[in-house]
């Protein structure tokens, strides 16, 4: 009989928490406050902190840090809005930073 497998997904790297699916990743070619990130469309078991502007690589964006919602452990940001039209993209897709994260089911 074979095994039935799920899908893969990443996890915090703190408590294990399920925060986001592989299938979900829109670029692994983004850079974050300690590293390599995945950009995401979409992010789940995490809990948003309040909007701020901040002057990132590609320009100002209104972000919200992201919480694992366990443990609190900050795992990257939200894009709430980009001020450049090349970088609308963004709007409402999620960075998990590649050191915050653990791979899961793979």
């Amino acid at each position: 009989m074979a095994e039935v497998i799920g899908p893969r997904l990443y996890c915090c790297c703190n408590c294990k928490n399920q925060v986001a699916l592989h299938d979900d990743i829109v670029s692994k070619a983004f850079q974050g406050k300690h590293g390599r990130a995945f950009l995401f469309s979409h992010a789940m078991n995490v809990l948003t902190g309040p909007k701020e502007d901040r002057h990132l690589m590609t320009g100002l964006h209104t972000v919200a840090d992201i919480y694992c919602s366990d443990c609190r452990e900050v795992l990257g940001w939200k894009y709430e809005r980009a001020f450049e039209e090349t970088q609308k993209y963004k709007e409402g897709k999620f960075i998990l930073e590649k050191s915050k994260i653990v791979k899961d089911n793979w």
